[in-house]
């Protein structure tokens, strides 16, 4: 980052996580009042079961001064050492790289493109990734790069491989499932550890495979739900980021209760990535500590 960046970005994150201990607010506080940095938000919590702090505090130079981002970031690591901290340091006006994944529904990725057009999402797309045909022409309409990668059990590792190659190619920061029907390998859920979001009905384990709409309107639910989590080698499994729920009646028909569906899948998913990309989610063990 040059210094004519880092005097013009108005604010920026510092997401800190280490073994709870007394002295961490004062030590970070501290060190940013002494460096002319204005403190705007900061929200901590301390999680007695797991015995970990989360801090994420928003911060900017204050005016007049001749803030230096790189010296900040370098002298941290002073204070974060003694405390044992996984910390970051991000840019609030720098749009995440986010790569969109998808398979023949089209409600979430037009969702996602409606709220990033209305600048509700701050990112930018390196590619829209699907393994059919079917929403080319939407990315295609939007200007974004399609990109066809056909899977089949004897493809599927090649095309992994080319998928992590367009990842490192283009820099990608985020992978979004928006409803990819596809499993991710072990290995590539590994390789994305902590980058990558699904979205998913919240019938499981109960209704799977094929038609879960309707299984659920013939068990007669009273509630449609879906889920946002991050992806891990245990399918429909990771650290929830975001749930959306919403009631239903008897008097609905199953194609009501898919309609219903589509919406809670898209607020849940552009929930979790407007979380994400505001650097609010930290993954603690198998769930998630989020800011909002």
């Amino acid at each position: 980052m040059t210094r004519e960046h880092a005097m013009s970005t108005s604010h920026y994150i510092l997401n800190v996580q280490c073994p709870a201990t007394s002295g961490i607010v004062s030590a970070v506080t501290t060190y940013l009042a002494e460096r002319d940095c204005y403190l705007s938000e900061l929200a901590q919590f301390d999680d007695e079961h797991t015995g970990r702090f989360f801090m994420r505090a928003v911060f900017r130079f204050n005016a007049g001064t001749t803030g230096d981002i790189e010296s900040l970031r370098q002298g941290f690591d002073d204070v974060a050492m003694p405390f044992d901290m996984q910390w970051a340091l991000h840019a609030g006006d720098k749009p995440l790289r986010v790569l969109l994944m998808v398979s023949k529904f089209d409600h979430c990725l037009t969702d996602l493109l409606y709220r990033h057009h209305k600048g509700e999402l701050s990112m930018h797309i390196t590619a829209i990734v699907s393994n059919h045909l079917d929403l080319r022409p939407m990315a295609e309409r939007e200007g974004i790069r399609f990109v066809y990668l056909p899977v089949t059990p004897d493809t599927k590792a090649q095309q992994e491989a080319e998928l992590m190659s367009i990842i490192e190619q283009t820099g990608t920061d985020l992978v979004v499932l928006a409803r990819y029907m596809q499993i991710l390998s072990d290995d590539l859920c590994h390789k994305l550890a902590g980058r990558a979001i699904n979205i998913h009905h919240s019938f499981l384990p109960g209704f799977k495979g094929a038609r879960p709409y309707h299984q659920a309107y013939a068990r007669g639910v009273k509630l449609i739900g879906a889920t946002a989590h991050y992806v891990t080698g245990d399918l429909d499994e990771g650290p929830i980021i975001e749930q959306q729920v919403q009631r239903v009646e008897h008097d609905h028909s199953p194609n009501d209760l898919v309609a219903i569906g589509r919406d809670t899948e898209t607020v849940a998913l552009s929930r979790a990535l407007k979380y994400h990309l505001e650097h609010r989610v930290f993954i603690n063990h198998d769930k998630t500590v989020i800011f909002r």
